[in-house]
């Protein structure tokens, strides 16, 4: 699996995580999509991603 897959697939699992765990347990789990979703955004500008990091240093390759 390449790094941009292992992002989309981490970023999708934990949106739909969390908004299961909404309607089910506590409308405050949708923080953390909306955490997910600011994260991907400022991705975006900065090229900079937190999760790419720990990707990279479980040796995943860029494409």
């Amino acid at each position: 699996m390449k790094l941009n897959e292992a992002l989309r697939l981490a970023a999708g699992l934990i949106v739909l995580a969390s908004v299961g765990l909404a309607v089910y347990v506590d409308l405050r789990f949708l923080w953390l999509t909306a955490f997910v979703g600011a994260n991907l955004l400022q991705s975006a500008f900065t090229k900079w991603c937190p999760a790419m990091w720990v990707f990279r240093k479980l040796g995943l390759k860029e494409c």
